[in-house]
């Protein structure tokens, strides 16, 4: 029986291969459940009969600065976040930051339904609210039996 050899002990290997992993997917994820925890902005979607309900939670963002547009049936949400004045203190060393600042996007794949003609953006309260209407073929409706 052989035994085996690490030059370093084996949990900084296992390190060091994960960052080596998530370097090459560059972050960005495949979809929104394999989005990495953390993402900003965090995203809820839902639907109604008529519509699909999606609410970005951007706190602190002016609504001027946020860009949303359909393109191919994708929803991207981008903008900026910039450091809060009290954040700016050059004179204080930060040892640990939660709060995100700087550019994000976010792009959501749309249901086949979803008519891009029908959108609309709110920003209530640090939330993003977007509501796009479904196609009317895609609609549940009543058939009468004859």
């Amino acid at each position: 029986m052989s035994s085996l050899y690490f030059n370093t002990d084996l949990f900084g290997e296992l390190d060091r291969l994960q960052r080596q992993i998530e370097s090459l997917s560059s972050g960005r994820p495949s979809s929104i459940r394999s989005a990495r925890l953390g993402a900003f902005p965090q995203i809820n979607i839902g639907s109604t009969d008529d519509s699909i309900e999606i609410v970005a939670f951007a706190p602190g963002l002016d609504p001027a600065a946020i860009d949303v547009s359909i393109d191919k049936g994708l929803l991207t949400i981008s903008g900026e976040r910039k450091l809060a004045e009290h954040e700016r203190n050059d004179e204080a060393r930060t040892y640990a930051r939660e709060r995100f600042a700087g550019s994000f996007r976010r792009v959501i794949e749309l249901p086949q339904h979803a008519d891009p003609d029908k959108v609309q953006a709110r920003y209530i309260d640090g939330c993003l609210a977007i509501s796009i209407g479904k196609s009317e073929a895609s609609k549940p409706r009543a058939i009468a039996v004859q």
